[in-house]
Protein backbone atom coordinates (compact mmCIF):
# COMPACT_ATOMS: atom_id res chain seq x y z
CA UNK A 1 0.00 0.00 0.00
CA UNK A 2 1.16 3.56 -0.74
CA UNK A 3 3.04 5.19 2.11
CA UNK A 4 0.84 7.92 3.58
CA UNK A 5 3.59 10.48 4.07
CA UNK A 6 1.17 13.33 4.82
CA UNK A 7 1.54 16.28 7.20
CA UNK A 8 -0.39 15.81 10.43
CA UNK A 9 -2.45 18.98 9.91
CA UNK A 10 -3.88 17.52 6.69
CA UNK A 11 -4.31 14.06 8.19
CA UNK A 12 -6.47 15.65 10.87
CA UNK A 13 -8.80 17.58 8.55
CA UNK A 14 -9.01 14.75 5.98
CA UNK A 15 -9.25 11.86 8.44
CA UNK A 16 -12.68 10.72 7.23
CA UNK A 17 -11.52 10.85 3.61
CA UNK A 18 -8.47 8.72 4.34
CA UNK A 19 -10.69 5.99 5.76
CA UNK A 20 -13.02 5.74 2.76
CA UNK A 21 -12.96 2.69 0.51
CA UNK A 22 -12.06 4.68 -2.60
CA UNK A 23 -8.93 6.04 -0.93
CA UNK A 24 -7.80 2.58 0.12
CA UNK A 25 -8.28 1.41 -3.48
CA UNK A 26 -6.32 4.46 -4.67
CA UNK A 27 -3.46 3.62 -2.31
CA UNK A 28 -3.32 0.07 -3.68
CA UNK A 29 -3.40 1.32 -7.29
CA UNK A 30 -0.61 3.86 -6.72
CA UNK A 31 1.56 1.30 -4.90
CA UNK A 32 1.15 -1.16 -7.78
CA UNK A 33 1.94 1.52 -10.40
CA UNK A 34 5.13 2.61 -8.62
CA UNK A 35 6.19 -1.02 -8.13
CA UNK A 36 5.78 -1.96 -11.79
CA UNK A 37 6.26 1.28 -13.79
CA UNK A 38 8.22 4.52 -13.65
CA UNK A 39 5.95 7.15 -12.09
CA UNK A 40 6.28 10.72 -10.89
CA UNK A 41 6.82 12.52 -8.64
CA UNK A 42 9.13 10.35 -6.48
CA UNK A 43 7.06 8.49 -3.90
CA UNK A 44 8.28 10.60 -1.00
CA UNK A 45 7.05 13.74 -2.82
CA UNK A 46 3.52 12.62 -3.71
CA UNK A 47 2.10 14.82 -0.94
CA UNK A 48 4.78 17.53 -1.23
CA UNK A 49 2.25 20.33 -1.79
CA UNK A 50 0.48 19.57 1.49
CA UNK A 51 3.67 18.85 3.39
CA UNK A 52 5.35 22.14 2.43
CA UNK A 53 2.14 24.09 3.07
CA UNK A 54 0.40 22.83 6.23
CA UNK A 55 -3.36 23.32 6.41
CA UNK A 56 -3.27 26.24 8.84
CA UNK A 57 -0.70 28.10 6.68
CA UNK A 58 -2.70 28.07 3.42
CA UNK A 59 -3.55 31.58 2.17
CA UNK A 60 -3.44 31.03 -1.62
CA UNK A 61 -4.37 27.94 -3.64
CA UNK A 62 -3.15 27.36 -7.22
CA UNK A 63 -4.66 24.32 -8.90
CA UNK A 64 -2.91 22.25 -11.54
CA UNK A 65 -4.02 19.09 -13.35
CA UNK A 66 -1.41 16.35 -12.86
CA UNK A 67 2.37 16.21 -12.34
CA UNK A 68 4.97 16.71 -15.05
CA UNK A 69 5.66 13.30 -16.56
CA UNK A 70 9.30 13.69 -17.57
CA UNK A 71 12.26 12.37 -15.58
CA UNK A 72 13.63 14.83 -13.03
CA UNK A 73 11.04 17.52 -13.72
CA UNK A 74 8.45 17.59 -10.98
CA UNK A 75 8.85 17.99 -7.23
CA UNK A 76 5.25 17.40 -6.19
CA UNK A 77 4.19 21.05 -6.50
CA UNK A 78 2.00 22.02 -9.44
CA UNK A 79 3.79 23.92 -12.22
CA UNK A 80 7.11 23.64 -10.30
CA UNK A 81 10.29 21.93 -11.51
CA UNK A 82 13.46 20.97 -9.71
CA UNK A 83 16.46 23.28 -9.69
CA UNK A 84 18.51 22.93 -12.86
CA UNK A 85 15.59 21.65 -14.96
CA UNK A 86 14.55 23.73 -17.97
CA UNK A 87 11.17 25.38 -17.49
CA UNK A 88 8.14 23.95 -19.29
CA UNK A 89 6.20 26.47 -21.43
CA UNK A 90 3.38 26.89 -18.88
CA UNK A 91 5.87 27.92 -16.22
CA UNK A 92 7.56 30.37 -18.60
CA UNK A 93 4.16 31.98 -19.19
CA UNK A 94 3.53 32.23 -15.45
CA UNK A 95 6.81 34.07 -15.00
CA UNK A 96 6.16 36.28 -18.05
CA UNK A 97 2.84 37.32 -16.54
CA UNK A 98 4.54 37.99 -13.20
CA UNK A 99 6.90 40.35 -15.03
CA UNK A 100 3.98 42.04 -16.81
CA UNK A 101 2.13 42.46 -13.52
CA UNK A 102 4.78 43.20 -10.90
CA UNK A 103 7.97 43.75 -12.90
CA UNK A 104 9.60 40.66 -11.39
CA UNK A 105 12.20 39.25 -13.83
CA UNK A 106 12.08 35.55 -14.67
CA UNK A 107 14.20 33.66 -12.10
CA UNK A 108 16.96 31.23 -12.97
CA UNK A 109 15.09 28.32 -11.39
CA UNK A 110 11.51 27.18 -11.86
CA UNK A 111 11.43 25.64 -8.38
CA UNK A 112 8.36 27.09 -6.64
CA UNK A 113 9.13 25.75 -3.15
CA UNK A 114 9.65 29.36 -2.04
CA UNK A 115 5.98 30.05 -2.85
CA UNK A 116 4.81 26.93 -1.01
CA UNK A 117 6.79 27.95 2.07
CA UNK A 118 4.85 31.23 2.17
CA UNK A 119 1.42 29.60 2.22
CA UNK A 120 0.76 29.06 -1.50
CA UNK A 121 -0.73 25.56 -1.84
CA UNK A 122 0.44 24.29 -5.24
CA UNK A 123 -2.03 21.44 -5.58
CA UNK A 124 -2.55 19.21 -8.59
CA UNK A 125 -5.99 17.63 -8.97
CA UNK A 126 -4.21 14.30 -9.56
CA UNK A 127 -1.05 13.73 -7.53
CA UNK A 128 0.71 11.00 -9.54
CA UNK A 129 1.39 10.13 -13.19
CA UNK A 130 3.12 7.43 -15.24
CA UNK A 131 6.25 8.49 -17.11
CA UNK A 132 5.46 9.97 -20.52
CA UNK A 133 1.70 9.54 -20.13
CA UNK A 134 -0.16 12.68 -19.08
CA UNK A 135 -3.43 12.01 -17.22
CA UNK A 136 -2.59 8.32 -16.87
CA UNK A 137 -3.72 8.32 -13.21
CA UNK A 138 -6.88 10.37 -13.62
CA UNK A 139 -10.23 9.03 -12.44
CA UNK A 140 -8.61 6.68 -9.94
CA UNK A 141 -9.65 8.63 -6.86
CA UNK A 142 -7.21 11.50 -6.64
CA UNK A 143 -9.80 14.01 -7.81
CA UNK A 144 -12.15 13.05 -4.97
CA UNK A 145 -9.31 13.39 -2.47
CA UNK A 146 -8.15 16.81 -3.70
CA UNK A 147 -11.75 18.03 -3.89
CA UNK A 148 -12.04 17.10 -0.21
CA UNK A 149 -8.93 19.19 0.51
CA UNK A 150 -10.45 22.19 -1.27
CA UNK A 151 -13.73 21.74 0.61
CA UNK A 152 -11.85 21.62 3.92
CA UNK A 153 -10.06 24.88 3.12
CA UNK A 154 -13.34 26.45 2.05
CA UNK A 155 -15.15 25.42 5.22
CA UNK A 156 -12.46 25.74 7.89
CA UNK A 157 -10.31 28.65 6.71
CA UNK A 158 -11.13 32.31 6.10
CA UNK A 159 -10.15 34.70 3.30
CA UNK A 160 -8.10 32.38 1.11
CA UNK A 161 -7.38 33.23 -2.54
CA UNK A 162 -8.11 30.49 -5.09
CA UNK A 163 -6.41 30.90 -8.49
CA UNK A 164 -8.26 28.74 -11.00
CA UNK A 165 -6.36 28.49 -14.28
CA UNK A 166 -8.07 26.76 -17.21
CA UNK A 167 -11.37 24.93 -17.51
CA UNK A 168 -10.59 21.87 -15.32
CA UNK A 169 -9.56 24.16 -12.44
CA UNK A 170 -12.61 26.39 -12.98
CA UNK A 171 -14.90 23.42 -12.30
CA UNK A 172 -13.69 23.62 -8.68
CA UNK A 173 -15.30 27.04 -8.26
CA UNK A 174 -18.54 25.35 -7.20
CA UNK A 175 -16.74 24.04 -4.09
CA UNK A 176 -15.80 27.54 -2.90
CA UNK A 177 -17.86 30.10 -0.99
CA UNK A 178 -17.06 33.38 -2.73
CA UNK A 179 -18.44 35.48 0.14
CA UNK A 180 -15.61 34.35 2.43
CA UNK A 181 -12.84 33.69 -0.12
CA UNK A 182 -11.51 35.35 -3.30
CA UNK A 183 -11.71 33.34 -6.53
CA UNK A 184 -9.65 34.46 -9.53
CA UNK A 185 -10.33 32.64 -12.80
CA UNK A 186 -8.28 32.88 -15.99
CA UNK A 187 -7.10 30.97 -19.03
CA UNK A 188 -4.51 28.25 -18.44
CA UNK A 189 -0.86 29.37 -18.82
CA UNK A 190 -0.24 26.61 -21.39
CA UNK A 191 0.80 27.97 -24.82
CA UNK A 192 -2.39 26.40 -26.20
CA UNK A 193 -4.50 28.94 -24.32
CA UNK A 194 -2.20 31.60 -22.87
CA UNK A 195 -1.81 33.37 -26.20
CA UNK A 196 -5.56 33.92 -26.39
CA UNK A 197 -7.10 36.76 -24.37
CA UNK A 198 -7.53 35.83 -20.73
CA UNK A 199 -4.10 34.84 -19.39
CA UNK A 200 -1.70 37.72 -19.96
CA UNK A 201 -2.31 41.16 -18.45
CA UNK A 202 -4.84 39.93 -15.88
CA UNK A 203 -2.85 41.39 -12.94
CA UNK A 204 -3.63 38.29 -10.89
CA UNK A 205 -0.54 38.36 -8.73
CA UNK A 206 -0.97 41.98 -7.67
CA UNK A 207 -4.68 41.30 -7.06
CA UNK A 208 -3.76 38.42 -4.76
CA UNK A 209 -1.42 40.60 -2.74
CA UNK A 210 -3.88 43.49 -2.64
CA UNK A 211 -6.53 41.19 -1.19
CA UNK A 212 -4.16 39.60 1.32
CA UNK A 213 -3.04 43.01 2.56
CA UNK A 214 -6.65 44.19 2.79
CA UNK A 215 -7.56 41.25 5.06
CA UNK A 216 -4.43 41.68 7.20
CA UNK A 217 -2.30 38.86 5.79
CA UNK A 218 1.30 38.98 4.62
CA UNK A 219 1.53 39.39 0.82
CA UNK A 220 3.33 36.73 -1.20
CA UNK A 221 6.91 37.49 -2.26
CA UNK A 222 6.45 36.14 -5.77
Amino acid sequence: MMNLNLHQSWKTVLQQELEKDYFKSLQDFVAQEYATKTCFPPQDLIFAAMNRTPFEKVKVVILGQDPYHGAGQGNGLCFSVNDGVSMPPSLWNIFKELENDLGIPTPASGNLERWADQGVLLLNAVLTVQEGKANSHKKRGWEQFTDAAIKAINEQREQVVFMLWGNPAKTKAKLINTTKHLVLESKHPSPLSANKPGWFFQNQFSRVNGYLEKVGKEPVRW
